[in-house]
């Protein structure tokens, strides 16, 4: 199936590894170039050399709360791929221990998005784009282990997304969230959940309708489809990608 990518430009904040990374593959396999960003040199250096490998891509070290700097890497994108067509928020904090550290929270994962939108927004309404932010099924459920600031601060990013279906939607900038459940990335949270404490990592799975946690190709595909034009008429959705783990039952 033709998702429509060919020729798309998208930028994907946090992309050397995990989900983000299976993003920016997934976009390059299926024809768009890709700008990435993450906080650490040396591995956007060598996410960049692994990505050209499959398509034409372009990264830079940027730390998103620092504004300046990602707006630089929007404008420096733009220009290296010859626009915008795709903007994918990825980044976050990760839950804070401390209620002073909430700010983290608000910095990487909803001010780095409104901000990242603005700087890009001219460049995504030329040629109708595409806004995917990613969320988490966390903001739907509590969680005893106190993740409060990360499902707190997650549940802005999906509300702002949604909100702007309508505002930017009327400027052809279609704007969705997609939201894992528990996602298995080798080295991520759930591997060393796996290592800490093997009893609720084996609940944690076995909760799974399908019994087993998602992998980061299957948010990726998700995001690709929204990303592409077959998805033209999707804007304002939330997907959850997690094997049925939520109990809810949306109508």
């Amino acid at each position: 199936m033709d998702l429509g990518l060919l020729g798309k430009r998208a930028l994907v904040t946090g992309a050397t590894r995990g989900i983000g990374r299976a993003i920016a593959e997934t976009l390059l396999a299926e024809g768009a170039s890709v700008a990435i960003c993450a906080r650490n040199e040396d591995e956007v250096q060598d996410a960049i050399a692994d990505l050209n490998k499959i398509g034409s891509a372009f990264g830079a070290a940027v730390d998103v709360s620092d504004i300046g700097a990602l707006e630089a890497w929007v404008a420096e994108s733009a220009e290296a791929l010859g626009g915008v067509d795709v903007y994918v928020h990825n980044t976050s904090a990760k839950p804070q221990k401390e209620l002073g550290n909430w700010v983290k929270n608000f910095e990487v994962d909803l001010h780095a998005l409104v901000a990242g939108v603005a700087a890009s927004r001219a460049a995504l309404a030329e040629g109708g784009g595409s806004l995917i932010s990613i969320g988490t099924t966390a903001v739907a459920e509590h969680f005893a282990s106190g993740s409060g600031s990360y499902s707190a601060l997650k549940a802005a990013v999906t509300n702002w997304t949604l909100g702007q279906a309508q505002v930017l939607g009327a400027k052809g900038i279609r704007c969705n969230v997609v939201s894992p459940g528990p996602i298995w990335v080798d080295g991520g949270d759930w591997d060393s959940v796996r290592s800490a404490n093997l009893e609720f990592f084996d609940a944690t799975r076995k909760a799974h309708p399908m019994g087993e946690l998602g992998s980061v190709s299957d948010v990726a595909a998700v995001v690709a489809f929204l990303a592409g034009e077959i998805s033209c008429h999707v804007n304002g959705a939330n997907i959850t990608v997690d094997g049925g783990f939520l109990k809810r039952i949306n109508y």
